[in-house]
């Protein structure tokens, strides 16, 4: 995404993303990823369910696109404010 290109919207929930830092130690090549952050998103909400159901785990998942790759995808988090540490201001 260029600098001027628009905040992508969440398409579960339609809410703008928010800019996450990728922390140093991933495996990603990303320096942020666009996530969201809406504790109310039913991608969010229903992870949990589908998360014990699928992996017997108490997680969840939010969405994050990927800008390198075009994608909307899963991200991966434990509680609800998990990651939220990282938001990088717009």
């Amino acid at each position: 995404m260029l600098p001027d290109t628009p905040i992508p919207r969440c398409p579960h929930c339609g809410q703008a993303m928010k800019k996450w830092r990728v922390p140093v130690a991933s495996t990603w090549s990303n320096e942020f990823f666009y996530v969201c952050f809406n504790d109310e998103c039913p991608y969010f909400v229903q992870g949990w369910q589908q998360m014990w159901a699928q992996q017997a785990t108490h997680a969840s998942y939010r969405c994050r696109w990927d800008p390198d790759q075009g994608k909307f995808l899963p991200l991966p988090v434990w509680s609800a404010d998990a990651l939220k540490d990282a938001i990088i201001d717009p």
